[in-house]
């Protein structure tokens, strides 16, 4: 067994470790505990000061903690603001695309998450995008790079893209997609929320102009921290239509229309922000920060070695398998079909080995730097008593039930 120590360390810091096997951590990351600290400083700060609190904290911390970001994704300090989720991060860089032909395709995976595909397909659409979607190839979970780059064209103004697919977990090469973006004019939208901090993300390196994200996953930050990524030298030539007081070169002037954007990352910021997230999002940046400094190849090598210890112990029980089994084509996460998954995942869920359950990918699993192999060990003892019990059987009737 070789848990990793220096990083297994950490677990103190995430009160749900004490009692619960936490294998979800691509859907919402362990709250540290001083996330409960931070709330009732905010609340302290509120009562006490009232008002004034926004010019002691609040006004600039939708910066600061966009900030605090940056080394997470391989940006430059300055060059992201927080937001309340990526629906509306992605809503407010199609308010500042033009999409009249024939530069008008928008080029996406069908496997991007539902959100992102409405938001592009209804307001893109309506401002006149034309979307193209890019299938998986035969397997059903890889993404065919080829076929991708192929329909990154000249006609092309924008590829809204995740580096994971959030199903599959299939990571998707975003150089090469960057190259290609540029190569042909087209703006690449970089979707890093199942990949920043579990792999490495170099956003500058790559060459991605846009990117978003959120802390709510890998970076145990907490609902309502999304993130926007503009590179400097983009962000003059942006204009955002979705907008607020915020990104207002004098916001306390009270201007009306037009509107004059700030020059800095705030210039993509909208009305008054959620403060509570923003606490909640500095704690969690705290935290995984704490692992960071060991190395986001370090975090990366022993997500791959657990994730490996996830499908080797399904593949031998004879589960399918809807995750890439390459080390580079794979995220954080590994999907598993064991027989009657979704009251497998709920029996699990019962038993304080948490996880979640979707339609087309089965069970996800996600270690994350703070998991032991003890826990996986642990989660697949219980899914072989639970097949073996039958107990799985009492969530189906308790479904049927309510349906």
């Amino acid at each position: 067994m070789n848990d990793e120590g220096p990083l297994l360390d950490l677990r103190a810091e995430f009160p749900i470790l004490r009692e619960t096997a936490y294998l979800v951590s691509h859907s919402l990351g362990a709250m540290p505990e001083s996330t409960r600290e931070a709330m009732a400083e905010f609340a302290e700060l509120w009562s006490r000061r009232g008002v004034r609190a926004w010019e002691d904290a609040w006004w600039t911390m939708s910066a600061e903690v966009g900030d605090m970001v940056a080394p997470f994704v391989g940006a430059e300090p300055g060059s992201i603001v927080m937001l309340p989720n990526v629906t509306t991060a992605e809503a407010v860089v199609i308010s500042a695309l033009d999409f009249a032909p024939p530069r008008s395709r928008v080029v996406m995976a069908e496997g991007e998450f539902p959100s992102v595909r409405y938001v592009w397909s209804g307001l893109a659409r309506r401002l006149g995008a034309e979307i193209e979607l890019v299938p998986p190839d035969a397997s059903g979970i890889r993404l065919d790079l080829d076929r991708l780059l192929e329909a990154i064209d000249e006609r092309t103004v924008a590829v809204p893209i995740s580096h994971v697919l959030f199903e599959s977990s299939f990571m998707v090469d975003a150089e090469a997609v960057a190259r290609r973006c540029r190569a042909v004019g087209a703006t690449l939208i970089l979707d890093v929320f199942q990949s920043a901090g579990i792999a490495p993300v170099h956003l500058r390196r790559w060459g991605a102009p846009i990117a978003v994200g959120g802390v709510l996953k890998w970076l145990c930050g907490g609902p309502g921290g999304a993130f926007l990524y503009v590179a400097p030298e983009l962000r003059p030539r942006l204009e955002p239509a979705l907008t607020g007081w915020m990104a207002h070169h004098d916001p306390f002037s009270f201007e009306p229309p037009p509107m004059r954007h700030r020059d800095d990352a705030l210039r993509f910021a909208l009305g008054t922000p959620a403060v509570p997230s923003l606490y909640a999002a500095r704690e969690g940046l705290r935290a995984t920060g704490r692992a960071f400094r060991l190395g986001i190849d370090a975090i990366r090598r022993k997500s791959l070695r657990q994730t490996r210890l996830i499908f080797d112990a399904a593949g031998a029980r004879g589960f399918r398998l809807l995750t890439p089994a390459a080390d580079e084509s794979r995220g954080g996460t590994v999907s598993i079909l064991p027989p009657h998954a979704r009251e497998v995942a709920a029996e699990l869920n019962a038993r304080h080995v948490v996880c979640d359950f979707r339609p087309r990918s089965g069970i996800r699993l996600s270690p994350h730097f703070y998991t032991s192999d003890g826990e996986i060990e642990r989660a697949f003892a219980e899914i072989d008593d639970i097949l073996a019990t039958g107990v799985w059987q009492k969530h189906r009737e308790r479904r049927m039930a309510v349906t």
